[in-house]
């Protein structure tokens, strides 16, 4: 899409989750893609007009990327998530030959068409917290979000308002290297005034590690996650705590074992002798 033109627009229903915004098609029409990016789980396409293109796959949707009229995506690996054409709701025709297939079965995901200069205004955006691995994300950020809340410490984490895409898997890892409990309350790991903490010290460089260690492995493969070229990610078999239970504890002169315990109605794993 990346510097390629809309030269025609499909959008076969009216809405998706929500109603596409009005004249949807006639407004992507003619302008070329500045740049691609992502906040959360929101793809983001800036547009020529200098408006942003702001789309979410939900549950179920999928993009199937075809040139010069061919049948399939191109490519060594493609993996089919519905290939039931009826489901084929938006169709973007590009100046570069793509065609670019929004698919969704269940249609929980969205479009949204936001002046550029109005994105951090946006409600969906605005409401997203700091990415784990930017340069803003620090002790004393996430301290400041902490502070004063009554949740326990895993509750915040998972919260996107609080920190953007730490999920389950990776909260659960992060507590463990940093060593402490999913059920401390997250006002701890603040001072009275809001300061971050040894353990909010900690804890950051506990969420950068993680994230880095499993993107490097090419990500957890549980259920159908696979990298770009089909293969299997591999940082499961560097779990440490999470689907581990009733393992030995793996930090070093810990005789603790791992146990399983439910929060806010997701699986947690943890060691209750030296996460405190």
């Amino acid at each position: 899409m990346q510097g390629a033109r809309f030269e025609t627009v499909e959008a076969r229903r009216a809405d998706l989750r929500w109603p596409l915004p009005k004249n949807f098609a006639k407004r992507l029409e003619g302008t070329t893609v500045t740049g691609l990016g992502r906040r959360g789980k929101y793809l983001l396409v800036d547009l020529s007009n200098r408006e942003v293109l702001i789309m979410h796959l939900g549950m179920s949707g999928s993009f199937r990327v075809m040139r010069d009229g061919e049948s399939a995506t191109p490519g060594q690996f493609h993996h089919e998530r519905s290939g039931q054409r009826t489901h084929d709701h938006v169709i973007f025709h590009m100046s570069s030959g793509a065609t670019i297939v929004f698919n969704d079965p269940r249609r929980f995901g969205f479009m949204n068409l936001v002046a550029r200069a109005a994105l951090d205004d946006d409600p969906r955006v605005r409401a997203i917290g700091p990415e784990p691995l930017g340069n803003a994300f620090d002790a004393a950020m996430l301290a400041a979000a902490c502070a004063g809340k009554k949740t326990s410490l895993k509750a915040a984490l998972s919260d996107q308002k609080v920190v953007a895409g730490l999920g389950n898997i990776y909260v659960c890892e992060a507590l463990s290297r940093a060593r402490l409990s999913p059920k401390r309350l997250a006002s701890t790991i603040a001072t009275r005034s809001g300061a971050a903490n040894e353990r909010a010290k900690r804890l950051v460089t506990a969420i950068k590690a993680v994230l880095n260690d499993a993107i490097g492995a090419g990500g957890s493969s549980l259920r159908d996650h696979r990298r770009t070229d089909g293969a299997l990610g591999d940082f499961q078999h560097n779990f440490r705590v999470y689907d581990r239970e009733g393992e030995p504890c793996p930090t070093p002169g810990c005789r603790g074992t791992i146990k399983r315990i439910v929060q806010n109605g997701r699986s947690t794993f943890f060691c209750r002798v030296c996460q405190t």
